[in-house]
């Protein structure tokens, strides 16, 4: 399976640096040769090491604050189904937001510092995981609810030795899909206001035109993004050990 990942790779990238040899499609699209080239100076000026580094903290923050929040939310609504149905139509309000619009208020409330692009990391999370937290806790088998109250136990004991893991599954599943977000967020809060982070690399070079280095800012925020996936996968398998994985 790799290989043939690797070889397509290979593939694509020979395609895309012959399809840029003229200097006009280059201007355009970069090559990987030059993407490779600025990926290099970065790492020499120490440029790639100390952004990704930044991007990388805020992403991580936010995707823990977002995630405790949401987790924490999601759960807890599954006491009351009437405060869950109350609380619907503001939570798809609140997702249906674009981060995007909300990047000037999050400016004005948290300034141009660390805690501009910790909000809206967070905020790109939080909604996501609230509802797969919610979804897993509401998912629950009521013959196993109704087992666990006819050996006697509380709704606080049900929930803690039923509920909460019986969600695990939908959470991590959250968790797959919040690592992102939780990286565009940081990303689009680079974009507005900051001195550092691959945020403000690539909006640098891309008001400078230089795509060559753009392209090189979006293969380390992939490369980013690959990377926590990675932990949070290691982490699942940690905390579910008696789930079978693929």
């Amino acid at each position: 399976m790799a290989a043939c990942q690797l070889a397509l790779l290979a593939a694509l990238l020979a395609l895309w640096q012959v399809a840029t040899s003229s200097q006009a499609l280059a201007f355009l699209f970069g090559s990987p040769s030059q993407i490779w080239g600025y990926l290099v100076k970065m790492q020499q000026d120490g440029s790639l090491v100390h952004d990704a580094g930044v991007t990388g903290m805020e992403t991580l923050l936010g995707f823990l604050f977002g995630n405790v929040i949401g987790t924490v939310l999601g759960l807890s609504l599954w006491y009351s189904r009437f405060v869950s149905k109350v609380m619907q139509p503001f939570i798809v309000a609140l997702g249906s937001i674009p981060i995007v619009a909300l990047a000037p208020i999050v400016i004005i409330w948290f300034g141009t510092g660390l805690g501009s692009k910790l909000a809206m990391s967070t905020l790109s999370v939080v909604v996501v995981a609230l509802v797969t937290a919610y979804k897993g806790a509401t998912s629950v088998d009521d013959d196993q609810i109704n087992q666990m109250r006819t050996l006697g136990a509380t709704k606080r004991q049900t929930f803690r030795k039923l509920v909460i893991p019986a969600s695990l599954r939908d959470i991590f599943a959250g968790f797959k899909l919040t690592v992102g977000f939780a990286l565009i967020g940081a990303i689009v809060g680079e974009f507005m206001s900051s001195d550092d982070g691959l945020g403000h690399a690539i909006f640098k070079a891309g008001s400078l035109y230089i795509i060559p280095k753009v392209f090189a800012g979006v293969v380390v925020t992939i490369a980013l993004a690959l990377f926590l996936s990675f932990l949070v996968g290691r982490l699942e398998r940690f905390l579910m050990p008696w789930h079978k994985f693929d």
